[in-house]
């Protein structure tokens, strides 16, 4: 084998053939290539030793052995190095070389000519080297079990086919790849959505925070990007708490809420996410905590909430339950906080047992916190700047964020009684309003 030379290596050296570019049907014979990367040769005694103090430099390629035997020594192997670590001898650091000295190891490093193909490219390299140069690659994507959602831009349609099959080939246990094709319903909170490649199942089982949850893909709405988001709510819940979740969809909020002891109501206006939430109940063997509705989400805050409200009003004050109402309907759920208004009138007044409510919502506003805070007092006909916290769930596009507005229902509002807009009546216990820290500097992640 030739000894290497000192020189720049070709920054595309480990970029797919370039006559792949315009490639639409996924051709893997086409991905061949042949490359020139550093070796070193050493006694095979010595290698397991070797690697561990070589792993800053060892090639590490998808499907590509870091050590192989000499084809020209039986007794020795050649342990594969990143042609962009070492250029040459002196690319070892003084801790590598130590260990060189030690186990007798000659530094010199010699050229292997190493055969690549469609398996060792990543899929990033393989969608930059076959779309149009200068345009996105999308090499991300959502993983719902064993499906892989993408939302593809224009550009990359021409290709949709391809890309599909390449999420398929380079992710274990993806064996769908599917692509949204309008945005999420208003009513049932699903969307259409075109099989790329792979097989045409959408029943699919995933795991989150510990519990799972089965649905179809296709006929419910499901964020894996909102798993933070349910572990925050349920953190802020305590055993014997009720929990009201109005936009229930599978069962996110609620059956991690049941686990935790909490009396649970769960809504959700979508036959198919109602019968997915009985069964995730099942699965998790929660569904004698849950009790489950398939309601639109007003009748079921004029109807199941407001009585349960009345019934635990009913109850001595030391066992009156903390009480929370969870609206995940970020498009809609803050239309919805009117119905709060004078919710209990014609109830006996009380500051017990006031609702502390967990709005999401939208806004592509500069002061988005601001924003969501406004917008929800309007729709309560009271100002939430003083007794309100919001907290930033994530970047959903730009300059658009998805929030949550958390606050307590005043006494007030629930029963509109003007005896309590007066002098003695005492604000809820949230004083004033705030932004989370990571709202003030966030995190960002992109859409699903």
């Amino acid at each position: 084998m030739p000894e290497i030379e000192a020189s720049i290596r070709d920054t595309e050296l480990f970029s797919p053939p370039s006559d792949v570019r315009g490639m639409t049907k996924l051709d893997r014979t086409a991905f061949k290539k042949t490359v020139s990367i550093p070796v070193l040769k050493v006694r095979k005694e010595v290698v397991n030793r070797l690697m561990r103090a070589l792993k800053r430099v060892a090639l590490q390629r998808p499907g590509v052995k870091r050590v192989i035997e000499d084809p020209e020594d039986g007794d020795s192997r050649l342990i594969m190095l990143d042609p962009y670590k070492m250029l040459t001898v002196d690319s070892f650091e003084k801790a590598e070389f130590a260990v060189l000295e030690e186990l007798d190891v000659n530094p010199q490093l010699s050229e292997y000519n190493l055969e690549l193909t469609y398996e060792n490219f990543k899929s990033e390299e393989v969608l930059r080297a076959v779309l149009p140069e200068g345009q996105d690659v999308t090499s991300g994507f959502s993983r719902v079990g064993h499906i892989a959602h993408l939302n593809l831009r224009d550009h990359q349609l021409p290709f949709k086919h391809l890309i599909g099959q390449v999420m398929i080939d380079k992710n274990p246990g993806i064996t769908s790849a599917v692509n949204k094709t309008s945005n999420i319903d208003n009513t049932y909170r699903n969307f259409q959505m075109e099989v790329l490649s792979g097989e045409e199942n959408m029943l699919t089982k995933v795991r989150e925070n510990n519990y799972t949850y089965e649905f179809d893909f296709s006929k419910v709405y499901w964020n894996p990007r909102l798993s933070t988001e349910h572990g925050r709510i349920t953190e802020l819940l305590n055993p014997g708490d009720v929990l009201f979740d109005v936009f229930a969809g599978v069962g996110p909020f609620s059956i991690p809420a049941a686990r935790k002891n909490c009396t649970v109501f769960a809504n959700d206006l979508n036959p198919e996410s109602h019968k997915w939430l009985l069964h995730n109940c099942k699965l998790n063997k929660v569904n004698q905590k849950v009790k489950v509705f398939n309601m639109d989400g007003k009748d079921f805050l004029q109807g199941p909430v407001r009585e349960e409200l009345m019934l635990r009003l009913r109850l001595p004050t030391e066992e009156k339950p903390s009480i929370h109402i969870v609206m995940n309907l970020p498009a809609k759920a803050i239309e919805f906080l009117s119905v709060f208004k004078s919710l209990l009138d014609g109830q006996p007044c009380s500051n017990e047992c006031l609702p502390t409510v967990h709005c999401y919502c939208f806004s592509k506003d500069a002061n988005p916190a601001k924003d969501v805070c406004q917008q929800a007092g309007a729709m309560l006909g009271i100002s939430l700047e003083a007794s309100s916290s919001v907290h930033l769930v994530r970047n959903v596009a730009p300059n658009k964020e998805m929030l949550c507005i958390t606050f307590q229902i005043p006494a007030a509002t629930l029963y509109k009684n003007p005896a309590l807009t007066g002098e003695n009546y005492e604000e809820p216990s949230l004083k004033r309003q705030r932004t989370d820290d990571s709202f003030l500097e966030p995190q960002i992640t992109s859409d699903s």
